[in-house]
């Protein structure tokens, strides 16, 4: 089953288990995000990206250079270990990893979470990728992707247990739209994906097909 597909099932068996009226708030949120066009405003194709040396989970710097200066490269940024959506992307992009070396591409994927809490998420999903930490969302805001969680939906997260504050290290609420880019040796965009709703992806066969391209 492909990603594109998971995630429509877990969408539709989310509508199932979620009461209507936190289902319309967490809809609007997407509406008014989508409204307010930050998908607009992020990098786009045939944009540069932003250096940047981020943390791995172990602590060391993975710097975009480096990545580069071996082939082109895939960003993925998602929200965190806490989000289902964000996982079943991860474990797509790890069952792609052997397509997405051959053509000999680096894969990272990118949050705001604590290098711990990367860690966590690391080897709870086996990733034989970099999961980098983007403390403060300062990466993620230079690719045009940070946003503040709205109000209403903070005592939603908190009743799912959810404590966005507390797996990033701050109280600012701000995350990333989960994007992916797929970027060429001289730091070019060749694709990029960005959705303000969460539950959509880009599938893992459509940054083979950008990368073989």
């Amino acid at each position: 089953m492909s990603l594109t597909e998971q995630l429509d099932k877990m969408r539709e068996g989310a509508k199932t288990r979620t009461p209507a009226n936190i289902r319309a708030t967490m809809a609007k949120a997407v509406d008014d995000l989508r409204a307010s066009g930050i998908a607009e405003r992020s990098l786009g194709e045939g944009e540069q990206i932003p250096a940047f040396a981020l943390p791995n989970a172990h602590g060391e710097t993975v710097r975009s250079a480096d990545l580069l200066a071996h082939g082109p490269a895939v960003l993925s940024f998602y929200r965190g270990g806490w989000c289902p959506y964000c996982n079943l992307e991860l474990k797509a992009l790890q069952e792609a990893l052997p397509e997405i070396s051959g053509l000999g591409a680096s894969l990272v994927a990118i949050s705001p979470e604590l290098p711990d809490k990367a860690m966590t998420t690391t080897e709870k999903h086996g990733l034989g990728f970099e999961v980098l930490s983007d403390r403060g969302n300062q990466v993620a805001r230079a690719f045009g992707l940070v946003f503040t969680l709205a109000e209403e939906l903070r005592p939603v997260y908190e009743a799912f247990g959810i404590d966005v504050p507390a797996y990033n290290g701050d109280e600012t609420f701000e995350l990333p739209i989960p994007a992916t880019f797929v970027v060429d040796r001289d730091g070019t965009v060749r694709r990029a994906f960005v959705d303000p709703d969460y539950t959509r992806r880009l599938d893992p066969a459509d940054v083979i097909a950008a990368l073989a391209a």
